[in-house]
C-alpha cells in the first residue's frame, strides 16, 4: 500500500479532473454514505489514459455507484463505441443517468440495472476491448472467469480492491470471505495462461489483465 502524503502527492501532480467529474466527486462525498466506492480523481484519470490508448469499441463496466468510473472509461470510446454498464442497485439509476446525460453519454452508454450474474449471459454476442469490475467482492473470481471469454484478444481487464486493504499479504481471521476470495483472484490470475498481468499499487489495489 502507497502511503497517504505518496498518494496525495501524486494526485497533486496528475491533471485535474474536469469540471463536470469534479462536481461529481465533490457531491457524493457531500450526499452519499459511502463516497469511498467512487473511483475519485487518480484512478479516474488512469481509466481515462487506458481508455484513450485502448480507443475501445466495445467496454463493459461492472459496478457504476454515479457513474464517474463511466464516464472516464467512456474517454477513448470510438465513433462506433458502445459502453455497457452494469449497476445492481437500483437507487443509483436515477444519478447514473442524469451523469450520463450531463456528459454527453445518454446514447453511448447502455445502462443495466440488476445482477451483474443475471445480465452477463445476455451479452455474451458481445467482444470487448476494455472491462472494469469494481462490484460486489463476493463474486469477483466468477466476475473473472466470466468475462475473460467475452474479451477480444489483447483486450484489457481491470479488477478493482484486490489488494483489500492489504489484508491479502497476511493469514486472515476466521471468516474473513472476501480476504480468501481475493487471495483466490490473484493467484488464479497469476497462474492464469490465457492472460498476462500486473497489479498496480494503485489505491486499493488495480489488477490489470491483457488477454493473449
Amino acid at each position: 500500500m502507497v502511503h497517504p502524503d505518496v498518494e496525495q502527492y501524486a494526485e497533486e501532480h496528475t491533471s485535474p479532473e474536469s469540471d463536470m467529474l469534479h462536481a461529481l466527486n465533490r457531491w457524493t462525498h457531500l450526499k452519499t454514505p459511502n463516497p469511498h466506492m467512487l473511483s475519485g480523481h487518480y484512478q479516474g484519470k488512469l481509466l481515462e489514459f487506458i481508455s484513450s490508448m485502448v480507443q475501445p469499441h466495445r467496454v463493459l463496466e461492472i459496478g457504476a455507484f454515479v457513474g464517474y468510473s463511466t464516464v472516464c472509461l467512456s474517454e477513448g470510446l470510438a465513433k462506433d463505441g458502445v459502453l455497457h454498464s452494469i449497476e445492481a442497485d437500483e437507487e443509483c439509476e436515477d444519478i447514473i443517468r442524469k451523469t450520463l446525460e450531463k456528459a454527453g453519454l445518454a446514447n453511448r452508454v447502455i445502462l443495466h440495472i440488476g445482477n451483474a450474474m443475471d445480465i452477463l449471459p445476455q451479452l455474451v454476442a458481445e467482444k470487448f476491448d476494455l472491462a472494469f469490475v469494481d462490484a460486489d467482492k463476493a463474486n469477483s473470481i466468477k466476475y473473472y472467469e466470466t468475462i475473460v471469454p467475452m474479451l477480444k484478444s489483447g483486450g484489457i481487464l481491470l479488477i478493482d480492491n484486490v489488494l483489500w486493504n492489504g489484508k491479502v499479504l497476511y493469514e486472515q481471521r476466521s471468516g474473513d470471505k472476501e480476504t480468501d476470495i481475493f487471495k483466490q483472484l490473484n493467484d488464479l490470475i497469476q497462474n492464469d495462461p490465457r492472460v498476462e498481468n500486473i497489479l498496480l499499487t494503485i489505491r486499493d489495489g488495480l489488477m490489470m489483465c491483457r488477454k493473449l
